[in-house]
């Protein structure tokens, strides 16, 4: 699929059949961030891929205590038979900038942004965008920290490694609850004028 083909099909999917994905397409879909982009070649994200059944029940159970279990809505956690959770070092990023060829007056550089988050999400719309190429569906969540202290302590990820975001992957099935109530039918996109400037603001 050519990438304007591609584009105009993500959406967030919040609903999934059940139906199995093949591992060989889960693995295709995560080795992008292998490609992503990363601050001197600092290589600080970090995937946690989650797709059998006792750790999907667990899962659903730990976001159980939210929007997961509404009756009004698609099952959403409950029926992604895949779940990617990005994560970040930010050791990384310090431990290669402190080498000699990063360093600038024999110091680390100053940061002007965390570009760790910054090459978290480059990764993230790698995963996104690799999901539709495999003909599936994606969605998208944040982690609260409950939730991010639960999965540490139920999946063994180290305290140095920032949970960024949770993806859901699977085929997509119909989700008219979630659709209904979610920012993409509230609100406008905002017109292109408002979002992008040519040659200065």
């Amino acid at each position: 699929m050519q990438f304007q083909e591609l584009l105009p099909k993500r959406r967030m999917v919040r609903n999934y059949a059940p139906e199995p994905i093949p591992r060989e397409a889960v693995e295709r879909i995560v080795e992008t961030v292998r490609r992503a982009p990363s601050a001197g070649y600092s290589q600080g994200q970090r995937l946690l891929v989650v797709t059998g059944d006792e750790g999907r029940a667990e899962i659903a159970r730990l976001a159980g205590s939210g929007w997961a279990t509404d009756e009004k809505l698609e099952p959403w956690v409950e029926s992604a038979p895949v779940h990617v959770f990005l994560g970040v070092r930010e050791g990384d990023y310090h431990e290669r900038y402190q080498q000699v060829d990063k360093l600038v007056d024999g110091q680390e550089i100053e940061w002007p942004v965390p570009f760790w988050f910054v090459d978290a999400g480059a990764a993230l719309m790698l995963i996104l965008l690799a999901a539709i190429d495999e003909g599936l569906g994606a969605g998208l969540s944040g982690v609260p920290k409950e939730l991010a202290h639960g999965l540490r302590a139920s999946f063994g990820i180290p305290d140095d490694v920032v949970i960024v975001a949770h993806v859901t992957i699977g085929v997509p099935a119909p989700d008219p609850g979630w659709s209904a109530v979610t920012s993409r039918r509230t609100k406008p996109r905002r017109a292109e004028t408002d979002s992008i400037r040519w040659e200065r603001w």
